[in-house]
């Protein structure tokens, strides 16, 4: 076991030992095969360090050869490109020299319906034009050059021009009209745009006048411009004019930029602003001024019906004068159309004008605008200022000859000039001052006839003479008092201007702090002024009539007729303004006027008495004074019931209301009294005829009352 246990190891270090020397030897195999790569990579090193050697040596060779021949390639490149850019250079300045020439048909031609073209001609000619003003400033070529420019730009002009005289027309009539017309059914207006040129035109228009002002150094192509526009503008409001009054005179449509409805295939038709019933009052205060205040032909007895509303009451007073107006009512009516004639212009001139300013912008360069602008707007404006102008003049000449209803004529043209100044101002502005105050001056020349206007017609109330024969016989309405309120109805529907008319004449410093107020007041002060006036006349004229009866009724009918007018429109508040109690004035003087009519009846209703009547007790016989003294009063009751009846019958209360209201009181103070008379001396025997004396039952004379102030009973 011992032998065993020795024997193990030494088996061990044997193999132990074999394996190391095969390890080894492997190493040393492996060594070798080292030795022999390194000495091959050595061998392969020497090699290519050979070959590299080599190849450095050529590669020197070549640049050293290759170097010069490139500097000798890049130098002929360049040479090249010299002679290249040198033959380019002489081709352009020959082509200068050219440049006449190639442009001659061009130019001759013109520019029309190829302006691109032609634009780049004159391009062409500028630049050669610079050429020779650089490099050869004494070239006979430079004065030919300039010579064609001069021609390029010429003809420029003439297209520019012939462009703007060829295509620029009159705004048609009835686009005007659309485009100031109002249509109050829509809360947003859609605007009507006014195409003067063609788009096309416009584009060539604005490319000519911008090369005009870059490069052709031109500004006369402005006065063109505004020459040619200025003309259209002119000729646009002209023909809205015409066009205005063949309709107007046609169709007798009254048209009115205030109250307006939109064109669908035919013309606009406008409801006329100013009441109808102004014409109508203008005839019948024309008769006044002529008839009244001369002294050559009586005044017309008419009777306005004060039971009837306004209008109807100034048809009445208009139909009674056709008959002696009839060819005046013509001119009338012309006249109408010419004041809603000028109204139109004068919304038409701020539309075009704004129209027209829309379209300079495009063309006009901006620092040239405002002055180009205010050139052509000129000729329109001052043709409308002077229009407006032989307005105030004829007012002036109307009021002259104390025809008053001139001021009625101004009352809408100043209404419509007054609410559009604003905008007026606004398209005038930039403008010269002498342009921006034309509306004002003409503003305020019309303001001021109308206010003088105003006061000489109150003075005239105040002053017209009292004629017999121009007084109405049967005591009706005097055509005074209805030439006045009919005057001061008119004031009502210009209200506004009427004040400010009158405030221009004022001085205080009260007028421009509260100048509605203020206007107000005075507008109401003038009316009382006028019905003072008015007032203090009819008593003066009353005194006329010998029946103070008839006086009485006279001025009955006429302080009755105010106060009813007065009542019936907004006068009344205008009044109250002023004379807080001018209603109860009115009905005072009223009642006054009947009480003294009444008293016409004492002479009748005295009779009636107990006064200068013997006492005697009855059944006794009468003494034959007492007998004469009954005969005289039933005689003198009979006598002076048929004789004031036969009078009273021919006058005239036109307000029935009234004239039921006298007839009843009347009716009962006498019948009252007669009844009592006949019941006093019923029994009493004091003729043998009784019925020549007891004429009439007391129902009799009720009846015949009733027919008082009755032409056709």
């Amino acid at each position: 076991m011992g032998v065993t246990s020795r024997m193990i190891p030494t088996e061990d270090a044997s193999s132990r030992k074999r394996e190391i020397e095969e390890k080894l030897k492997q190493e040393q195999e492996t060594l070798s095969f080292i030795r022999e790569n390194l000495e091959k990579s050595d061998q392969q090193t020497k090699g290519m360090v050979s070959i590299l050697s080599s190849f450095e040596s050529r590669l020197m060779q070549l640049e050293n050869s290759i170097i010069p021949v490139h500097k000798q390639t890049e130098n002929l490149q360049r040479l090249q490109e010299n002679v290249d850019k040198t033959l380019s250079c002489m081709d352009h300045v020959i082509s200068y020299y050219h440049v006449a020439k190639d442009t001659d048909r061009i130019i001759r031609e013109g520019p029309t319906g190829r302006l691109d073209e032609y634009l780049a001609c004159i391009a062409k000619i500028q630049k050669a034009v610079e050429y020779f003003q650089d490099n050869n400033p004494d070239s006979p070529e430079l004065n030919t050059v300039k010579a064609r420019f001069e021609k390029g730009k010429e003809l420029l002009e003439a297209e520019f021009r012939s462009l703007l005289t060829r295509y620029s027309k009159p705004v048609p009539p009835i686009l005007i009209l659309d485009a100031i017309s109002v249509d109050e059914e829509l809360e947003v207006q859609e605007d009507v745009v006014l195409e003067h040129l063609p788009e096309a035109v416009l584009q060539d228009i604005i490319c000519i006048a911008g090369w005009l002002v870059e490069y052709g150094r031109n500004q006369d192509f402005m006065n063109v411009y505004f020459q040619i526009r200025s003309n259209q503008l002119d000729r646009s409001i002209k023909g809205l004019k015409d066009h205005f009054r063949k309709n107007s005179a046609s169709s007798g449509i009254l048209y009115s930029p205030a109250v307006q409805t939109k064109r669908k295939d035919t013309p606009t038709k406008k409801a006329p602003k100013r009441p109808g019933t102004i014409r109508k009052a203008q005839n019948l205060l024309k008769q006044y001024s002529q008839h009244g205040l001369d002294g050559k032909k009586g005044g017309s007895n008419l009777t306005p019906s004060e039971g009837h509303d306004h209008d109807q009451r100034v048809k009445h007073l208009s139909d009674a004068l056709t008959e002696k107006h009839g060819a005046a009512s013509g001119k009338d009516d012309v006249l109408d159309i010419e004041i809603d004639s000028y109204i139109h212009c004068i919304s038409a001139f701020v539309k075009l004008a704004q129209s027209e300013y829309g379209l300079l912008a495009e063309i006009i360069p901006e620092h040239h605008q405002k002055k180009t602008f205010d050139s052509l707007i000129q000729e329109a404006l001052d043709n409308l200022m002077l229009e407006g102008d032989n307005i105030v003049s004829a007012a002036r000449r109307a009021i002259m000859r104390h025809d008053y209803s001139a001021v009625l004529t101004i009352f809408p043209i100043l209404r419509h000039l007054k609410m559009n100044k604003s905008e007026f101002d606004s398209t005038l502005q930039g403008t010269a001052a002498s342009t921006k105050n034309k509306l004002p001056t003409l503003i305020t020349s019309m303001e001021t006839i109308g206010a003088k206007a105003l006061e000489e017609f109150a003075d005239s109330i105040k002053n017209d003479p009292d004629k017999e024969y121009n007084m109405p016989k049967d005591g009706t309405v005097h055509e005074l008092t209805s030439n006045a309120i009919l005057f001061l109805q008119q004031l009502l529907d210009f209200h506004e201007t009427a004040g400010a008319m009158l405030a221009s004449q004022e001085t205080s410093s009260s007028a421009s702090s509260y100048t509605s107020e203020f206007n107000k007041r005075l507008l109401s002060a003038y009316i009382c002024k006028v019905l003072g006036n008015l007032q203090l006349n009819l008593l003066s004229k009353s005194k006329v009539y010998e029946d103070s009866a008839l006086s009485a009724i006279f001025l009955h009918n006429n302080y009755n007729y105010i106060l009813k007018s007065l009542e019936k429109s907004e006068l009344i508040q205008l009044v109250t303004v002023t004379q807080k109690k001018a209603e109860n004035s009115y009905r005072e003087l009223i009642e006054q006027q009947i009480q003294m009519y009444q008293n016409s009846w004492v002479r009748v209703t005295e009779h009636l008495t107990n006064r200068n009547v013997p006492v005697f007790q009855p059944g006794t016989k009468l003494k034959d004074k007492e007998r004469q003294v009954i005969k005289d009063k039933f005689k003198g009751f009979n006598d002076g019931l048929e004789e004031l009846c036969k009078i009273q019958k021919g006058w005239a209360i036109p307000d029935k209301e009234q004239r039921d209201f006298i007839r009843q009181a009347q009716k009962r103070v006498v019948s009252e009294a007669y009844r009592a008379f006949l019941h006093r001396y019923a029994n009493i025997s004091f003729t043998k005829n009784p019925e020549k004396y007891h004429k009439y039952r007391p129902e009799e004379v009720e009846e015949m009352i009733e027919k008082l102030f009755d032409t056709s009973a």
